[in-house]
């Protein structure tokens, strides 16, 4: 039979489930033209009910069910498998699944890519010199990288020594027509204890809950906003959208402070769009982020944003114009930028009509996909170029 002539990429991440870096990954394969490229995904771990986000029926999906720690012993397993699948890309994403380049290399897939999108809670700035030199080890091994944020760019130039013609910057991009403003006011989001017309004021976050996310800080600015002002106390109200290992410190804190009755945490939510168009406010407490998926979606739903001065948010906001900025892990910042938006809805609709319009002009989907469906297209034709298509493991 003959062999499909459309290129296939095989994306390989630790685990596929919610997440910015998967949503991405979503966003590419359901956008990139089916008639120039095939996909794959191959999780190390497990593939959840997320992959039913992807809208394409020609997806091939691989959970490989590795256990916590090194994975060299899974060498040979994950060759075969490549070996099997054929495919004409590998894109690796983070560390956690850098590695894989290495049996990527060995079934002479003709090109490796490796995607660096963030850092973790254990190294959250990447200062840590054994991540550094782990990152240096399998730098032979990876024919291009892509940086999310400029920050994550002069990281690899400058500590991880990879050359600058190996490394391209991409932008997250985000779909503008799921996301968009509310018309005619802010949206009731589905089985929300909150109505529309009763005087609160939603302000949320949405992600799931980790340490590197710190919705602790967000619940603990939550209550510092109340204390601080009793219109606050009166109609502030906090919506959480995610679930994780952080919910019970989470809802410690908002049972301690007598709030968690002006609070929801909704779980997993499946409706991101309309849960952003039934906010008034948008936070992101993280510790660290590369190019933030949920800034950008609050960004084009026009919301004024808060966030972290950490990564790549300082590429997406401009403090003041576009979004409020703040340290991290600092509640009493993060309430003082809330009450701001809180007290000055006209300023705050302002900034959001600007974040949305910056969106349009710098991080659009169709931007996104260009620039990796361009950079596919001329990694393939190097390969070609030094023979690498037509001397692979069969």
């Amino acid at each position: 039979m003959r062999r499909d002539p459309r290129p296939l990429v095989a994306h390989v991440l630790l685990r596929f489930d919610t997440g910015g870096l998967e949503n991405g990954v979503v966003n590419l394969i359901n956008h990139l033209p089916a008639d120039r490229f095939r996909h794959a995904v191959v999780a190390l771990t497990e593939v959840t009910s997320f992959s039913r986000r992807v809208q394409r029926d020609d997806v091939q999906f691989v959970a490989l069910n590795k256990p916590p720690g090194q994975g060299l012993w899974m060498f040979p397993r994950v060759r075969r498998l490549f070996a099997e699948m054929r495919p004409d890309i590998v894109h690796t994403r983070n560390l956690g699944a850098l590695e894989m380049a290495v049996p990527a290399a060995w079934a002479r897939v003709p090109v490796r890519v490796h995607g660096e999108h963030g850092w973790d809670v254990g190294d959250p700035d990447g200062s840590n010199r054994k991540l550094r030199l782990v990152r240096r080890a399998y730098r032979p091994f990876v024919h291009q990288y892509v940086a999310l944020s400029r920050q994550l760019e002069r990281y690899l130039l400058d500590h991880v020594g990879v050359a600058p013609a190996r490394v391209a910057q991409i932008y997250n991009g985000v779909d503008t027509q799921r996301f968009h403003p509310a018309a005619g006011g802010r949206g009731l989001i589905d089985g929300s204890p909150f109505g529309r017309d009763g005087g609160e004021w939603l302000v949320g976050t949405v992600g799931r809950l980790s340490a590197i996310k710190d919705q602790v800080t967000l619940a603990r600015a939550f209550v510092r906003a109340r204390e601080l002002d009793p219109e606050a106390q009166r109609h502030l109200r906090l919506v959480i959208a995610g679930e994780g290992g952080l919910r019970p410190q989470v809802q410690a804190v908002l049972d301690a402070a007598g709030a968690a009755g002006q609070a929801w945490l909704a779980g997993d939510r499946s409706d991101i769009p309309e849960v952003m168009r039934g906010l008034d406010a948008f936070v992101l407490p993280s510790l660290a982020e590369g190019i933030s998926n949920t800034i950008l979606e609050a960004m084009a739903s026009g919301l004024p944003v808060t966030a972290t001065s950490v990564g790549g948010n300082v590429e997406l906001l401009e403090d003041g114009t576009t979004g409020r900025l703040v340290p991290a892990a600092d509640p009493d910042s993060m309430a003082r930028a809330m009450l701001e938006t809180f007290r000055d809805p006209t300023g705050a609709r302002q900034r959001g009509l600007r974040a949305r319009a910056d969106v349009e002009r710098r991080f659009s989907l169709a931007s996104m996909v260009q620039g990796y469906g361009e950079l596919y297209e001329r990694l393939l034709a190097q390969a070609a170029a030094r023979g690498a298509l037509e001397h692979r493991l069969t």
